[in-house]
C-alpha cells in the first residue's frame, strides 16, 4: 500500500501542496508556481485521493490545514528541500566546484559572532564557498524549510514557524537600550524618562518583538508616542549615531562592536528579563553534510575563543 502511494506521488503534488500552505491561498500559490488556480485545485484533490485523507479545508477565508495536513506538510517540505539541495550539489559538481554552504542569519549574529565563524570555517574547509543572507526570522525560516538555506543562526522563531526544524542553543543574549555615547540620557536608569525620545523599536516580524512587548507591559508601558519600527541595522545605526539621537531597542550582539569602539553605550536599564537563546536552526531529521559539521565546529571554536 505504502509503496503504491509513493509511486503515485509526483513533484507537482508536493509543490502545489507546499506552496498553497506557505502562501495561504490558491491564488497566491498559482502566481508562485505558474499554474492556474483550477490546475492547483485539481492537483491537491489528486494528492488527497492518493493519500486517502483530507489535507486542507478551503473556504472564503483561504485554506486551513487539517491535522493530517499539518503532519504531511513537514515531510513534504523536507522532501522538496532535500531534492533542492541535491540539484544544487549536482550543479556544483558539473561546474567543478564545491557545493556552497548557504547561511541565513539574524542581524545580531551577523554583526558580532558570524565574522569570526567564517574565518574559522575558511581554515577548516577552504574549498567550500559560503553565502550569507540576513533578514527577518520568518523569511529566513521559510527559506530554510524550502531548501534555499542550509542553516539559520539567531533567536528561535515562534512555535508556529518552527515546524520541521530543530534548534540547538549556543548562548543567551539580552535585548538592550543602546544610544550614542554622548546622548544626554546615557546614564538614565528609568524607562519612563525615555518617553520623549525617538525610540527605534523591533517590528512585528522581528524575533525579539514578543520579548520587548512583554517586558514593557511588565514595566507599565504600553506604548511610546515617538516610536519608529525598523529591522535595518544600517538604518538603526545611522539614526542612533546621527543627529536624530534615537534610542535603539536591539539585540546586544548588533551593537557589541559599536560599544567596544566607544561610539555607543548601553543604557543602565536592567533588561535581564529580555534575555533569550541564540542558536542554530536546521531541518529536522536531515543528516548534516560534512560542510555543515565543519561549520558547527567553527561556531564552537569561535565561541570558545571569544
Amino acid at each position: 500500500m505504502e509503496s503504491n502511494r509513493l509511486r503515485q506521488i509526483k513533484m507537482r503534488h508536493l509543490s502545489a501542496f507546499v506552496e498553497t500552505v506557505r502562501r495561504g491561498s490558491l491564488k497566491a500559490a498559482s502566481e508562485q508556481i505558474m499554474l492556474t488556480q483550477p490546475a492547483i485545485s485539481k492537483t491537491l484533490r489528486d494528492l488527497e485521493d492518493i493519500l486517502g485523507v483530507t489535507l486542507l479545508h478551503r473556504d472564503r477565508g483561504g485554506i486551513r490545514l487539517t491535522r493530517e495536513g499539518a503532519v504531511f506538510r513537514q515531510f513534504a517540505e523536507q522532501g522538496l528541500a532535500a531534492l533542492s539541495h541535491g540539484l544544487a550539489s549536482l550543479d556544483a559538481l558539473s561546474a567543478g566546484r564545491a557545493t556552497p554552504l548557504r547561511i541565513g542569519t539574524l542581524p545580531s549574529v551577523a554583526a558580532d559572532l558570524l565574522p569570526d565563524v567564517i574565518l574559522q570555517f575558511a581554515e577548516l574547509s577552504p574549498a567550500t564557498p559560503v553565502t550569507v543572507e540576513d533578514g527577518g526570522i520568518r523569511t529566513l525560516l521559510e527559506r530554510l524549510r524550502s531548501g534555499a538555506l542550509d542553516l539559520v543562526l539567531g533567536r528561535m522563531g515562534q512555535p508556529e514557524t518552527m515546524t520541521g526544524l530543530s534548534f540547538t542553543q549556543l548562548y543567551a543574549e539580552q535585548v538592550v537600550f543602546a544610544a550614542a555615547a554622548d546622548h544626554p540620557l546615557a546614564q538614565e536608569t528609568r524607562l519612563e524618562a525615555l518617553s520623549d525620545s525617538l525610540i527605534l523599536y523591533p517590528p512585528n516580524d522581528a524575533a525579539i518583538r514578543p520579548l520587548v512587548d512583554r517586558f514593557l507591559i511588565s514595566q507599565g508601558i504600553t506604548d511610546w508616542p515617538n516610536r519608529l519600527e525598523t529591522v535595518s541595522s544600517s538604518f538603526g545605526r545611522s539614526m542612533t549615531l546621527g543627529p536624530a539621537k534615537a534610542i535603539w531597542v536591539i539585540s546586544q550582539g548588533v551593537v557589541t562592536r559599536d560599544i567596544a569602539a566607544g561610539q555607543m553605550i548601553q543604557l543602565p536599564i536592567d533588561t535581564q528579563a529580555m534575555a533569550g537563546p541564540v542558536g542554530i536552526m536546521a531541518r529536522s531529521e536531515e543528516d548534516p553534510t560534512p560542510a555543515i559539521r565543519l561549520f558547527r565546529q567553527a561556531l564552537v571554536s569561535a565561541l570558545q575563543n571569544g
